[in-house]
């Protein structure tokens, strides 16, 4: 059983490709399941769509749902397409978000925090000022906040949970290793995933998120994981799916995880 869900298309404004090419990519990687999981509007902005080269109007949340849902037919019995989103976590919005995500059939919803008091968590120019001490407190902060989006009960997989050091790999060495096994504690005791991503590879870090360090901390909270490739173009469908599978079968996981009607489906390594 082979699936990929992460993935976007150019409604975010900075992905490649419209739906179907990513449908039809994971078909000739071998997919039988494919995830659609574009970047969410900004609920709670004033402005319809804000950042346009980020995330997708907020007029054009029923558009994406609907093409998912006609694709998801007429592909039916070739690939199983899946309706997700890649939602952002913002503490004083969540329920701006709950009720803005639940008039509609979604699979799954993926928690991914991508900035930190106000700054996006790829900006390498935040940690410029910063002492050592002060970048330990906004590493706790990151954990902080994947922590509490797993308490939020609106996610079912959490994305990226390292990815602050995808222009910055540094940040895997900033001591602040208690918050991160706290988080995923948590993680565990809420009974949500995490994804192996593998556009960490496209990135300064040239390396999946999260690290084998923290997927063996996972393994050993009972965190279950799940596969996304976090595709911006369809050519990187199923990107390193057969290599991620091998290396949790080396730290020690018998299976992973993904949501369909959102329900948990393992499914053997």
């Amino acid at each position: 059983m082979k699936f990929d869900l992460h993935t976007h298309h150019y409604r975010c404004g900075h992905a490649d490709g419209t739906i179907e090419q990513y449908i039809q990519a994971g078909i000739e990687a071998g997919l039988h399941a494919i995830g659609i999981s574009d970047h969410s509007p900004y609920f709670a902005h004033k402005d319809e769509q804000p950042f346009p080269k980020i995330a997708m109007a907020r007029s054009e949340l029923k558009n994406y749902v609907d093409e998912v849902l006609r694709l998801k037919a007429k592909y039916e019995g070739k690939i199983d397409v899946l309706l997700g989103m890649e939602s952002d976590y913002f503490p004083d919005h969540v329920e701006v978000y709950r009720q803005a995500y639940a008039p509609y059939p979604f699979d799954y919803l993926i928690g991914s925090v991508h900035q930190t008091r106000g700054v996006s968590i790829f900006n390498k120019n935040r940690w410029k000022s910063l002492n050592a001490e002060q970048q330990i407190d906004e590493k706790r902060h990151y954990y902080e906040l994947i922590a509490q989006s797993a308490r939020t009960g609106l996610f079912h997989i959490l994305g990226h949970i390292d990815a602050m050091k995808g222009y910055y790999p540094p940040f895997a060495d900033i001591a602040a290793d208690d918050a991160v096994e706290e988080a995923l504690r948590v993680i565990a005791e809420c009974g949500v995933a995490i994804e192996i991503n593998t556009s960490g590879k496209m990135k300064d870090v040239g390396g999946w998120y999260p690290s084998d360090a923290m997927l063996e901390r996972a393994y050993h909270y009972g965190v279950d994981v799940t596969f996304g490739s976090d595709s911006h173009v369809p050519s990187r469908v199923g990107d390193d799916w057969e290599l991620v599978r091998q290396r949790l079968k080396e730290i020690g996981f018998k299976h992973w995880v993904y949501f369909k009607n959102k329900e948990r489906i393992t499914v053997a390594l």
